[in-house]
């Protein structure tokens, strides 16, 4: 059984930072990319940042300059360290891992983790 277990969210004033964590554990033969979505309320889960194996990180415009995205092989674990947060930061945040476990290789999401970036 493969899962990702998130945390590092939390309240914060905007212009500060927070940082994720995403963890994979189980019975896990490797793992390709891995990424963070979020999901605002009545809105769309949207990518926020993704990184291969081999760490070529890709981001989207709204984040550009601000959010970094890493990763440590040895730890199965991405990392999302997120700067000068703005309140249209707000969500919840996924992580996700293509993961190829004992017995298939699929995609695997976390539970979600809450931020919440006040004004």
């Amino acid at each position: 059984q493969v899962q990702l277990v998130e945390s590092g969210g939390g309240l914060v004033q905007a212009g500060g930072s927070l940082r994720l964590s995403c963890a994979a554990s189980g019975s896990i033969r490797s793992i390709s990319g891995m990424g963070w979505y979020r999901q605002a309320p009545g809105k769309q889960r949207e990518l926020v940042a993704d990184i291969t194996s081999g760490g070529t990180a890709n981001y989207a415009d709204s984040v550009k300059g601000r959010f970094t995205i890493s990763r440590d092989n040895a730890k199965n674990t991405v990392y999302l360290q997120m700067n000068s947060l703005k309140p249209e930061d707000t969500g919840t945040y996924y992580c996700n891992a293509a993961i190829l476990s004992l017995i298939n290789y699929r995609t695997y999401w976390g539970q979600g983790t809450q931020v919440t970036v006040s004004s």
